[in-house]
Formats: structure tokens, C-alpha cells, sequence
């Protein structure tokens, strides 16, 4: 299996529900790094997973949905935890749709899935990873 990986970062801001969550109940701020990983069985056509700069702006077009956002108060996550697992599948849901739009180009069709990972700190991430 061939992988690509794309970086970008976002800034959010967030609470939750439930004492699991101890002080992160309270609103708190988090910037994550954000890693998207393209993956497919074998090269296209021109030799390559994806055109990495078409996945690089697809997953900056992704991010600037939730960046600079109070994810409390967005429509789409109105009674759910927000958690960093949770925000890992979102992100990986969001790419897909562009996949299957066109958005990374006819040659990224073929791609069989993606990872997106979420890194809160250099000692803890959570990643999703769904087929194509």
C-alpha cells in the first residue's frame, strides 16, 4: 500500500459534557496539527498517490470550516462532545465528499481510503481511518 501525507493545523475552541471530561467541561482552547494520509494500492497513471498539492488545499479548504471557531456554537455539532476522535472522523468525512466530488482530481478516484490524525501534543493524537 502507497501512502501520501498532507499537514495543516487549526485553532478551536470547545466544552464538553460529562465528568469523564474533569475540567475540559469548561470551555478550553486547542490547537491541533492536523495529518491527512491519502492511501491506495497501487500508483495512477502519472505515478503518484495523489497530487499532493490539490490534497494540501483540499484539507486547508476542510480546516477552514472549524478554525477560529467556537465548535459550541456550530449548528453541526449542537449536543455533541467534540473530542479529538470525534474531529478526526469529521475532518476524514469531509475529505471523502471532495474525493468523490473531484476535488483531488480524476486520478485521485482511485485512492482506497484515508487516516486523518489529530495531534494535541507531541505525547497524545487520535486518528480515523475510513475506505474510499
Amino acid at each position: 500500500m502507497f501512502s501520501v501525507t498532507v499537514r495543516d493545523h487549526i485553532m478551536i475552541a470547545h466544552s464538553f459534557r460529562g465528568e469523564v471530561f474533569g475540567p475540559a467541561q469548561r470551555l478550553h482552547g486547542a490547537t491541533f496539527v492536523v495529518d491527512a494520509t491519502f492511501r491506495r494500492a497501487e500508483l495512477d497513471a502519472d505515478n503518484i498517490v495523489v497530487d499532493i498539492g490539490r490534497a494540501a488545499q483540499q484539507l486547508n479548504a476542510v480546516l477552514a470550516q472549524l478554525n477560529y471557531r467556537n465548535l459550541d456554537d456550530e449548528a453541526a455539532f449542537t449536543g455533541i462532545n467534540t473530542s479529538t476522535e470525534m474531529l478526526a472522523r469529521t475532518i476524514a468525512d469531509r475529505i471523502a465528499e471532495r474525493v468523490h466530488a473531484g476535488d483531488l482530481g480524476e486520478g485521485a478516484r482511485g485512492l482506497a481510503g484515508i487516516m486523518v490524525t489529530l495531534h494535541e501534543s507531541h505525547i497524545a493524537w487520535a486518528s480515523y481511518e475510513r475506505p474510499l
